[in-house]
Parts: C-alpha cells; structure tokens; sequence
C-alpha cells in the first residue's frame, strides 16, 4: 500500500512529496534548488553550514529553518526567495569566506567547487572584512593518497560524517575549539581508510585533494563518460575522466541499485595501471629464449599454428578481466573453432561454475532491505568486495537487517553483526547440515549450543534471508562451501544468493561459457546446439587446477592466458611451475608484464578497462555498460578483436566483425541474456532448479563430512587484503606501496600459550618445509587457527598450504625452539 503524499508549498506553488522527505530533497525533486554545504542525501543531516536556512510555515507564520534538518509536513509554505533568505545566504557566505584563502587559480576544486558556485549565485558582492586570514601548512598529506589544506575547510562535516558513519574509520575529525577547529587526523594515525577518495569527491570546498589527481588537469580540460569499475565483481558505476588521451581521474556515479556513489580507493585509482611501467604495448615471441617484438601479423601466425593441434590438447586459462563482449568472443573461438573445453576463468580460488550459475540469485538491493537477514557465508567483505561492504553495513546500521556472519575469522563487519560465529576450517558444511538438521544440543565446529540456536533461529524464520557467498579460506577444499550451501537449501529453499567472487567480470565469464562444460547463457555443453555455431566440443573440459596437472604431465600443449597470471594467483605454486616447464606452446593475451606471461611464448597486447566498449554482469546478474574514453595503448586491441583474427587465421569466421554485430550475435545466443536490458537484473532460479541444484550440491560434497581436525598445530586460513600485489595495485603508482608486508595473524591465547614472545618473528613449519615469518596477535583470529594473506610483499603463503588435502595444518614455534 503506497503512502499517501504530502502536499506543500514551496514559492507558491503547490507540489507533492513523500512523507518523511526533507524539505531540501522534496525541493529539489521538484526543480528549486536550495544552496547547501553539509547536506549529502547519503548521510545524516547536522545542519552545520546555515546555508540551506530558508522560511518555512508550518501555521506559526514563517521562520527561518535549516532546510535540511526539517522534515515536510501537509500544508507547510516554503519560501526560498525572499529578501530574508538572500540577506541570510548572503551573511552566512561572508562569514565562511572570511578565512577562506584565494587559492582559486591554484585549487583542484577551481571551476567545480560549490563554495565558488554559491559565493557567485548567492554571496554578497564583497566582503566587509579586511583582516589577515589565518594561515596553515600548505598541505599536509593525511594518507598516502589524501592532502589536506586545512585552511580552505569550511568545517562542513562531510569528511568526518563518511569516515564515521558510512566507512566505520573514523581516522579524521574535529580537533581544537573556537576559531582554532579544524579537521584532522590523531597524531601518528594516517587517514588509512579504504575509502579516503570518496572524502575527496564529496568536500565542498578543495580542503581534501586526492595525490593521485593533484594539479593533474582543469575540470574544463576534461571530457567523460560513465561507465562500470571492472575491479571486482560489484560493477559499480564510475565516470572516466580524461585529458590528451589519458584517464586523469575516475569518480564515483550515485547509482541509486549498486554503489550510491561510493567507490573504494582500488576502484578509483587503480586507472593509474594503464600507463604503469609494466604495460605490453605491442606483440612479442619468443626467439632463442627471448621474447623480442614481432608484427602483429607474426604474432597471431605463431599463435595460430599452436592452436591448430588437438582440441583435448589445448586450454584456456583467465577471462575475468574481460568484457562480455570479449569472454563471449574467446569461448566461441575455444569451444566452437578450436574445439576444446579446456576453459576456466577462475584460477582455483573460486566456487564450482555449477553451483554459481545455479543458485537463485539476489540483488543487492534486496539483500539491503530494511528487516531481512543476510547470512555472510565466507569472505571479508572489506578486503575483497568493499563498495558491497559499505551497502550491508548501512543496512545492519541504519534499515534493521540482520547480520549472521560465519567465517572463519571475525571480520570488520563483525561488530555490526547479530552473530558472529566461527567455525573451525572444514567444518562450515556439517555446522550448516546441524542446523538444518535441528541438532543444537551440542557444539559443532567449535560453535556453541547457544550460538547455533541463535543462528537457526534467524535463518529459519519467516524474513528473506539472503546470502552472501564466498571462498573464505584458499586453504581449504572447496567442496565444504558446497556442503554448506545444500544444507542451507534444506533449511531455506527460499534463500537467495550474492555470489562473493572477487574476480572483475568473473559472472560474466561463467555466463559466456569460459568454464568446463558450460556454452553461452549458462546452458550445460551437453546435446545442445547454438545458434550461431558451427559445433561446441564433444568432450568435458578441466578446471585450472585439471588442466595445469595434465600440463605438468606433458599431455597439454597449448596453454592460453586470458588476462591470467597463474604463477602467482594459484594457490599451488609447485604445479604451475612444473606445468609452464613441460607445456609447449604459452600464448599471453595480455596488458601487463606478469609472472606468467613473462614466460610466453606469443604475447598479444590487450586494451584494458577504459580502453575498451562492451558490458559487464555483475555478482546480482545486474548488466551495465562499459566505456572506452581512450585510445588503446600502442598497438593493443581489444580481446574480441584478438579472437577474431585468430579464428581468420585458422580459416574460419566467428560471424561478426563489428562490435554492433558481436552483440547482436550475443543477444540471440546467450539465451539468459537475450532478454536483459541495460541495469535490469536476471531472473531467478525456479523451485525445480533450486532442488536439482540441491542434489548435486550434495553429489558434489561430500555429504557434509568434516576433516580431521584432532591433528598437531594450528589450522591455516589463507585469505585477501584489498592492498597486495596484484598486477592492478603493483602497476598503480600511488597504490604500489600500500601493501603491507605478509604477517601470520594469530590468536593472542595461542600467542602466550606457544611462547612467542615478543621478537615478532616465529618458526613456521608445513611438512617438512620451515620458513621465519613475521607474527602479530589479532583478536579477530580464532583460537587454535593461523590466519595469514596471499600475495603480500615478504612472504608467499602457498607455501604452507597442504595442497591435495581438505585442510591445512602448521607448526609454529618460537624462534630458536627446537
């Protein structure tokens, strides 16, 4: 039933707002525009600034009131025009100015800065005030990324209202009293904040100026366009800013269904990649162990040839850098010219393409909705998918969602969370089946009686539930979240699911197809024929993890790296070294100098994000559009360029030659697709797929078995950081050295109890391989579990990984102990 609206006046005419509106938003939906400084429509309003002080009568005759502060009501006059309110607009831009330096010419904020907009449109003609103003240091960098210039600050409160209220790090604040406030940071406390950028966009004034962006370009030097981050898998909506054909800058789009205009700091700055030191312009071969450069017509004759072998012969690795576009060019060129099934987009740290494709998907939307439950199965939101963090910790906040996290360590969304439990590694599967089963008697997984009652009961009531599912441990057999999500099924066949992959366009992968056994639209391989196609493989495909031991084995002989550096993201590092030793022919499609494609054969220059047309599908099943604003680089292309003119040099056609037709060819073969408009998000799963999705869930685990955890040592739990170093953030200038060096988090009891001391280094054993490693006490680890970050500077934590076992155990001790 919708609520009835509320009728009001403002400048004598009448108009209808939404009861609860405030009455500077119900203006602006109906076309005035009040003046305002403090007021952010995504935060709390405090009335800080004055400048939004209009009339209002509410029967009382008329006052003037913080439009912002003041909610509407039926039959209330609003006047944002008479000589009052200018006089008082006029008075309240003076006194901010009265300290404001003239840095105009100089400033970052010039020609986009609302003081200078307002100080035109609603200020007084000058200034009645003629004492020196106060002077600061000019500026001081309050983070690696973030400048502050404290005396342009109108302390409008917007810096330090997001640091507390909508980031949860409130790093940056009101210092001193009277004339002397400022904001600032506490002494030896950095700014540190994943999300520093977005103070930067929202300052009103340029007290806040972003490093990466300071004294780069004039906003009239810029031209943009809007498109979708392709960082992780949330797709939030960005505009790409550029100046001489370059990316200078990337700002967050309030997109009302995904992001609300927050972006984290990789999402914004890690545009610095594409000119980074490391960028492959141009094709190169190998000649006498040398990758030297070639023509572009030499390279794709090489790559070609290598191609032309026995399908059951040849793989593909990577993709989720790609656009759909893109992933939907390469699976037809793999699956449909080359013949081989040999495909997987994730690299072994991902959830099974079956499952992931089969679940009855939610929107974040709906997954946010005031009074339902979100179950946060897995992974650190923070650290691997932070825009969606900032949404769910609004909503357990401020809309009364209920927040069940289980993982396996406490995360920054712990304290917000109803429950927060933690199962020991491997045992999420049988904790979830419990559950389902109704067995709370008695502790599972290390979860208290008490807790999993309290967890039953808030996942087994009458609200939505919706999941958000991710890889919690690298460490661990992926068939225990699998486990977990059939019992979960049983216990709520009505729960929907967010995947957690973090991987870019890793949906749209699995939706064109680059997995084992799946064609385009997320149909299954078998007995289907595509229109469009001329045959798809008779064969099932390997995974990442198939294919690079059939590799190490010498029975693979062509391996493609779609945008993939397996040597350094698969967790096991000893195969993928003996499977590039024994495979013969590595073809890198490629933006970057990695590890892997270092050691190609062929390597093809692509165009990267920003460079590019297409669209992108993130974890909602939500489409959005990808813009170039950019020339490609040197001589790179775009990925489905590069698959068509391979497919021209093994003889055939893929059917399209122009982006236009690619996707015309992609609407009426990706049946899931076809249907999809721009920003209109999927359908759901239907009942019979949830309980055939339920069989072979259960077919896939192993009917929730845990491992034996009763061994020696402590269980290892092999995570992310949102900072490390991957290609994006090592090839970003002002993002390179954010990553902090590898440290084995430990429980501070375990810490006492093995007697490590205070050196903050230990003796950490895996079999029969010792390594020294740095150690901190962390109370978000739980007890009898080592927690430590892959691809971090210092130390490689595939190193202590049981590879081939369910879960991993190590030995720590402290130095020198035998």
């Amino acid at each position: 039933m919708s609520e009835t609206p509320v009728r009001i006046t403002i400048n004598g005419e009448t108009v209808e707002a939404k009861p609860g509106d405030l009455v500077i938003a119900a203006a602006e939906r109906a076309g005035t525009h009040i003046p305002r400084f403090c007021y952010h429509n995504r935060m709390s309003p405090v009335g800080m600034c004055r400048m939004c002080l209009v009339e209002i009568d509410t029967g009382r005759g008329p006052g003037l009131q913080p439009s912002c502060m003041i909610p509407v009501s039926d039959g209330m006059v609003v006047n944002t025009e008479s000589d009052r309110v200018k006089q008082v607009q006029e008075g309240v831009l003076e006194f901010l100015l009265v300290n404001h330096p003239l840095d105009c010419p100089v400033c970052d904020k010039g020609g986009e800065c609302p003081l200078q907009d307002n100080a035109y449109s609603f200020g007084p003609g000058e200034s009645r005030f003629v004492e020196e103003k106060r002077h600061y240091e000019k500026p001081i960098p309050i983070s690696d990324l973030v400048n502050l210039d404290r005396e342009r600050c109108i302390l409008c409160d917007r810096c330090t209202r997001f640091a507390d209220e909508v980031a949860g790090d409130p790093l940056i604040h009101f210092i001193d009293r009277g004339s002397q406030t400022q904001v600032n940071t506490f002494p030896d406390h950095p700014f540190s904040s994943y999300f520093s950028g977005n103070t930067v966009q929202i300052c009103p004034v340029g007290a806040l100026t972003a490093t990466p962006y300071r004294f780069k370009a004039r906003p009239w030097d810029l031209s943009a366009v809007e498109s979708t981050v392709t960082v992780d898998s949330t797709g939030a909506r960005v505009a790409l800013q550029s100046s001489q054909n370059e990316v200078i800058r990337v700002l967050g789009v309030d997109s009302d269904a995904v992001n609300w205009g927050w972006l984290s700091d990789k999402e914004r700055f890690s545009y610095e990649a594409t000119s980074g030191q490391g960028r492959i312009t141009e094709p190169k071969v190998r000649t006498d162990d040398v990758l030297v450069t070639a023509r572009w017509g030499d390279a794709l004759k090489r790559a070609a040839k290598a191609l032309e072998g026995e399908p059951e012969r040849i793989g593909l690795i990577g993709g989720a850098r790609l656009n759909l576009e893109d992933q939907y060019a390469w699976a037809k060129l793999m699956k449909g010219v080359v013949g081989t099934d040999h495909t997987d987009a994730q690299l072994g740290d991902g959830l099974p393409a079956p499952m992931v494709l089969g679940l009855p998907r939610a929107t974040i939307e709906q997954a946010t909705a005031a009074g339902g439950v979100v179950l946060l199965l897995g992974i650190d939101l923070k650290e691997e998918l932070p825009t969606l963090y900032l949404r769910l910790r609004n909503a357990a906040r401020d809309h009364q969602v209920d927040l069940v996290e289980m993982a396996p360590r406490r995360s920054a969304l712990s304290k917000l969370a109803t429950i927060s439990v933690q199962p020991e590694p491997g045992t999420v599967g049988v904790v979830m089946t419990a559950l389902a089963e109704g067995r709370t008697d008695e502790a599972i997984g290390g979860v208290s009686p008490e807790d999993l009652e309290t967890v039953r009961a808030l996942l087994s009531g009458d609200r939505q539930v919706t999941v958000v599912l991710g890889r919690s441990n690298l460490a661990e057999a992926a068939r225990y979240t699998a486990d977990a999500v059939g019992a979960l099924l049983g216990l709520d066949p009505l729960a929907r699911f967010l995947p957690g992959l973090r991987r870019g366009n890793v949906l749209g992968a699995l939706e064109m197809g680059l997995t084992p056994g799946f064609l385009p639209g997320g149909v299954r391989r078998s007995g289907v024929e595509l229109h469009n196609w001329a045959s798809v493989p008779d064969f099932d495909g390997r995974d990442t993890e198939g294919m690079l031991r059939v590799a190490a084995a010498g029975e693979l002989d062509t391996l493609v790296l779609l945008g993939a550096d397996p040597i350094e993201d698969f967790p096991d590092r000893d195969l993928v070294d003996q499977a590039f030793k024994n495979v013969s022919t590595v073809i890198a499609v490629d933006g970057f100098v990695t590890s892997s494609s270092s050691r190609a054969d062929v390597i093809l220059p692509a165009a990267l994000f920003g460079e590019t047309d297409g669209s992108f599908l993130n974890l909602e099943g939500r489409l959005s559009p990808v813009r170039a604003k950019v020339t490609p680089a040197g001589q790179a292309k775009a990925d489905w360029m590069i698959a068509v003119e391979l497919a021209s040099r093994l003889g055939t056609e893929l059917g399209f030659v122009t982006l236009d037709e690619l996707q015309a060819e992609l609407a009426t073969t990706a049946v899931s697709l076809g249907e999809v408009d721009w920003g209109r998000v999927g359908s759901a799963a239907d009942g019979a797929l949830v309980n055939h999705l339920r069989s072979w869930v259960l077919e896939f685990g192993e009917g929730a078995k845990a491992p034996d955890t009763n061994g020696q040592g402590l269980l290892l739990v092999v995570d992310r950081k949102l900072w490390d170093q991957g290609t994006m953030v090592a090839e970003s200038s002002s993002l390179a050295e954010l990553a902090q060096p590898a440290a084995i988090r430990l429980a501070p009891e375990d810490v006492e109890r093995l007697g490590l001391g205070a050196k903050g280094k230990a003796t950490v054993s895996q079999g029969d391989d010792t390594h020294e490693i740095a150690f901190v006490a962390d109370e978000k680890v739980r007890p009898g579990t080592a927690a430590l970050a892959i691809r971090l500077p210092g130390f490689d934590a595939r190193a202590l990984i049981s590879h081939g076992q369910p879960v991993s155990r190590i030995s720590v001790r402290s130095m020198g102990a035998n």
